[in-house]
């Protein structure tokens, strides 16, 4: 966990959910944001950052182990308040945001939690098995707030089968909040999923500063 980039005190507050092993390099992807941006490292994705239990997509890895709910617990009883408190910040607003299952776990923990005003899916896994319908039949919150979607034009090529359901997904998740009132845009950059991702979480940030402080 590292501590916000600062601006001012009392703005509002992304929260970027990284990985350890490969972090973004917020140097760059947060200059010229109104917003402090906060990065949580989140170990094991596969467990942490699930909804719910389901098969590996690839013979020999372990099964995704489905604990997104206590994840969210933490960040909000502790991680966030923690680095909040150490950064000295105590913003107006929060936003989440993620990259690949951190893009399902973002969207996951907006639409369980109000106090999130908006999320950023980014390239986000809403090929996962049981996303959809866990969408179409609950009714999540989303009146009044945003949500920034994008994905690489060539992911739904992906050799997988599940993973070629990641924009037709997409786009039905898509449909169906902003028909429930949620204010959304959607973005497809070049590329597949492991092109420009520093990029693409650049624009998703910027994307969020400008709704949180418009």
């Amino acid at each position: 966990m590292t501590a916000p980039l600062v601006t001012d005190p009392k703005a509002p507050c992304i929260c970027l959910i990284d990985s350890p092993d490969h972090p973004a390099t917020l140097d760059e992807t947060t200059a010229g944001l109104t917003c402090s941006v906060v990065r949580v490292e989140v170990s094991d994705w596969g467990d942490a950052l699930t909804p719910w239990p389901a098969a590996a997509l690839y013979r020999g890895e372990p099964d995704y182990g489905g604990h997104a709910q206590e994840t969210l617990c933490w960040l909000l009883q502790e991680a966030l308040p923690a680095a909040e408190r150490a950064a000295g910040i105590d913003p107006s607003a929060r936003a989440i945001a993620g990259y690949s299952l951190a893009g399902l776990f973002s969207l996951y923990a907006f639409l369980h939690e109000p106090s999130f005003a908006a999320a950023g899916c980014l390239s986000g896994s809403l090929w996962y098995e049981g996303w959809m319908q866990h969408v179409q039949e609950t009714q999540l919150p989303t009146q009044g707030r945003y949500a920034y979607f994008s994905l690489g034009k060539k992911e739904r090529r992906a050799s997988r089968p599940q993973l070629k359901l990641v924009q037709e997904n997409t786009e039905a998740c898509i449909e169906l909040l902003s028909a429930r009132g949620l204010a959304t845009d959607y973005v497809l950059h070049p590329g597949g999923h492991l092109t420009g991702i520093d990029h693409r979480i650049s624009a998703g940030l910027v994307a969020l500063d400008a709704y949180l402080t418009r």
